[in-house]
Order: structure tokens, then sequence, then C-alpha cells
């Protein structure tokens, strides 16, 4: 963590601001400052630089951005980073901005194997000023600021203690102060005026085997230090297996790297040593050593390059697997939409058939009722023409056999005479005022008989007939009533 000292300003002290709290640490806070924007990565543009110890490419150049929203409240976004953002558990698309609150917890990156959480998580919280100062952690461009302070002091120091071969170090780019290392022991001075027999004395005995040599074209070879091959550039995205035995690689050369950076610290101390304990001594020496100091320092820029380009080459692999997960994802997505839409035709066509059959079975079930109705049609004019028939018959009956030849009317008090003709009562009597014999077979007249039961046929027959039918035979029993009174 870098000093926080850096983040003090006087109109801060006393209020209070909000912050991302790292899980389970006191240290590598990130301060959100009102009104700026922050930016969180592992590349130099960003306002907080995360360069993970465990693996490197866990973190995006340009992992995420935290920014306030017009009403003030924090946001953050995915910029499209590798292994992703993550706000409650829960991964956020990228490109999309996202509210954010205090308590909320934030993840960068997935954890690696055998690992429960991830290296870099967060909680949003608001606390005082004076509690969150001394966990904050430093700005890149004040790290950067910083490491140029120091490259420049070194490079005076060693100005100031004479000799051309002394500005190597100020020669170092400035990859070499971002990888982090534990400081070796420092070399043991033997004595003042003394100096080591042979340049390699007061180094590790590792650095015998990188002692440079001289093949036919002068150029140097470090025989003992294993050269980092190249990645292929035509390995498919799908070969998980090299590409974690890159990674492994990678682990490996770093801390090659770091050893190394310890060894050429203890050379630079050495030289430093040797300049401070000799004032007039073998200046051959002290040439000598700086020029091992200069290609450890070129071997180290060597190693930090073809590091650099195995970081890049490593971060392209994992990004087209990415893509080519994402193409299997689309043409899975793509297969299991096609088995959907088969699935939903044929229910669809088991339905039609379904459907089918049930109108087939109403259209039978409606045959047959119209047949019913048919029958039962055929059935009524056959029973309405038999009624007919039978009213008609009736109608004959009454007026062939039921009719008085006289008055030709609806036999009104039938009487039967001994001939068994039959004739009105009135009709008969008035006939036989004139004649005394039957009206029809002229035989004489000797007995009249009254016929109720034939009476009675006649007013229930007649009751069925029309209502003028009716009237007239009523009007007509009056008047020969009112007659006979007279």
């Amino acid at each position: 963590m870098g000093e926080p000292g850096f983040f003090v300003t006087g109109d801060r002290a006393g209020g209070r601001s909000w912050c991302l709290r790292r899980v389970g640490m006191s240290a590598g806070w990130l301060l959100l400052e009102d009104g700026l924007e922050v930016t969180v990565g592992r590349g130099f543009g960003v306002t907080y630089q995360l360069v993970s110890k465990i693996c490197p490419l866990m973190i995006s150049r340009n992992h995420c951005v935290l920014k306030q929203n017009p009403e003030g409240q924090w946001t953050i976004m995915d910029n499209k980073s590798l292994n992703g953002v993550w706000l409650n558990r829960a991964r956020l698309e990228p490109l999309r901005v996202y509210s954010i609150q205090q308590g909320d917890y934030i993840q960068l990156g997935v954890p690696l194997e055998n690992k429960e959480n991830a290296e870099y998580e967060y909680e949003v919280t608001e606390e005082d000023w004076e509690t969150i100062y001394p966990c904050l952690s430093p700005k890149n461009d004040q790290m950067i600021e910083k490491n140029k302070e120091l490259r420049t002091k070194r490079k005076f120091s060693l100005d100031q203690l004479g000799g051309p071969g002394a500005e190597g170090p100020s020669n170092l780019k400035s990859k070499i102060n971002k990888v982090s290392y534990e400081s070796g022991q420092s070399v043991k001075s033997q004595g003042k005026g003394e100096v080591a027999s042979t340049p390699s004395e007061n180094l590790d005995p590792k650095l015998t085997a990188l002692e440079p040599s001289k093949n036919t074209t002068g150029a140097p070879i470090y025989s003992g230090f294993p050269i980092v091959t190249e990645v292929h550039h035509e390995q498919k995205a799908s070969n998980s297996s090299a590409s974690q035995r890159s990674l492994q690689m990678f682990k490996v050369t770093m801390s090659r790297i770091l050893r190394l950076k310890i060894q050429m610290q203890e050379k630079h101390e050495a030289v430093t040593n040797v300049k401070k304990q000799t004032q007039k001594g073998n200046s051959k020496k002290i040439v000598q050593m700086e020029q091992e100091l200069q290609d450890l320092q070129s071997q180290l820029c060597a190693e930090q390059a073809q590091q650099q380009a195995r970081v890049e080459q490593l971060e392209k692999t994992f990004q087209e697997e990415e893509q080519h997960l994402e193409g299997l994802e689309i043409a899975q997505g793509e297969e299991d939409l096609k088995q959907q839409l088969a699935q939903a035709l044929q229910e669809h066509w088991a339905l039609m058939e379904e459907l089918n059959r049930s109108k087939k079975d109403f259209e039978a079930i409606i045959q047959a009722k119209n047949k019913e109705l048919e029958q039962t049609k055929e059935e009524k004019e056959k029973v309405q023409a038999q009624k007919e028939e039978v009213l008609s018959h009736m109608n004959d009956v009454l007026e062939n056999e039921l009719q008085c030849i006289i008055c030709s009317e609806y036999f009104i008090e039938a009487v039967t005479l001994n001939c068994a003709h039959s004739f009105c009562s009135y009709c008969i009597n008035e006939w036989m005022k004139r004649k005394i014999e039957c009206p029809i077979c002229r035989k004489d007249i000797e007995s009249k008989t009254y016929s109720l039961v034939l009476d009675n046929c006649i007013n229930k027959m007649v009751n069925n007939l029309s209502s003028e039918v009716k009237e007239r035979r009523i009007v007509l029993i009056r008047e020969r009533k009112a007659k006979r009174l007279f």
C-alpha cells in the first residue's frame, strides 16, 4: 500500500467520504471523490492500478468505471472486462450502468482454483475521513510520480559516486518499478579498502551461471538462464490446457524476474559498497562490476519484455477462448431454440390432428341429429296429413250423414222416423203439416224418436269446427225456439 499522505487535503479533513473498503483488509481501500470519475484496472491510464500477484491477467487493463449520476448517486459499469464485475454476487452486463448503495458487495474477477473468495472484494461504505485515510490505496499517477522521483534520486547518487559505468541503473524501464519483490540481504562489506578477488564473489551462487560469454559475433549469451519461448500465434482458443501451461510458465518466469531483480539490487549494493570503501582503489574492478550490473539490467529488461509479450499473448488467447465459448453458447442456444421450435410444431400438429378428429366427430353428430330432425319432420308431416285426412273425412260425414235434407244444416234436436231416416225436430214437424210421409222414402210417418246420442255427437263435432259454424248454429237454435213459442 502506498503512503496515504498523498490524499490529504485541507477541506476534506473532518468530513465523510464514500469509498470501496477492501473486505478483510485494512489497506487497499479505493476513495470515491465527489464529481470525479474513478477507473480501476491494471493499465497505466486508470485512477487505481490493481496488479494481481497471483494471476496478473485477473484484472483487465481498464476493468471498470465508477462515477456519480446527475442525482449524485454512485454507479458502476463493467468496461468489457475479461473476468467480469460482480455486484452482490451477480455478474454485471458489460457497458451497462448499475447504481450502488452503502453496504453493497463488489467483486472484481473470479476466485482461483481451491479458493472461495476472489482476490479483490470490496464493500461500498461511507466513513469518516480519519477512518479512511490510513487505509487508502495510492492513485496510479501518484505512484508514477513517486517512482520517477526515486529513479531521479538514484541516478543522481550514482553520478556523484563517479565513473562512466555508474549511470547504468538509470536506464531501467518504468516497468521494473512495477514488479513487487522482497528485498534481499545486503552484501556484507569485506573491510575498508578490501576488494573481492572476483566480481562474482559478492553475488548469490546462482549468478555464476548468468555470466555473459562471447560467441563468434561478439553478442552476449546467457547460457545459464532459460529463455522463455513465445506462445505460437496460431494456437487455437479452444486449447484450454495449453493456456493453463502458458499461465504456469508465466508464473515461473515472474518468479525468475523477481530473483533476477533481487540479484541486480545486490550487485548494485556491492558496487556502491566498493565505491564507498575504495577511494583510490582499482578502478578496473569497479568498472567490471558496473559492467556486470549493466548486463544484469539488460537481462532483466529482456526478460520483462518477453514476459510482457507473453502477457499480451495470454490475454489475446483468453479473449479468443471467451469469444469461442460465446460462439458455442450462441450455437447451443440456436440448437435449443430449434429443438423447442420442432417440439412446438409437433405439439401444434398433434393439436391440429386432435381438433380435426373432434371436428369429424362433431360433424357426424350433427349429421345424425339432422337426420333425426328430418325423420321427425317427416313423421310430423305424416301425422299432420293423417289429421287433415281425418278432419276431411269428418267433414264429409257431417255434410253427408249428419245434415238435415230439409234445412241443409247439422241436426238440431235430431229425431228418427219409423223408416230410420233422421231429421231436425223443427223441420219434420213443419213438413208433417203438409204431408204425413217421409221426405226421402215417401213412407207414412207412424212414429218419431229423439236421438240423444246423435245430438251429443254432433255437438262435440261442431265444437271442433270454425267459430262461424258455431255462431250460425247457435243463432239457428234460438230462432227455432222462438218460433216454437209463438
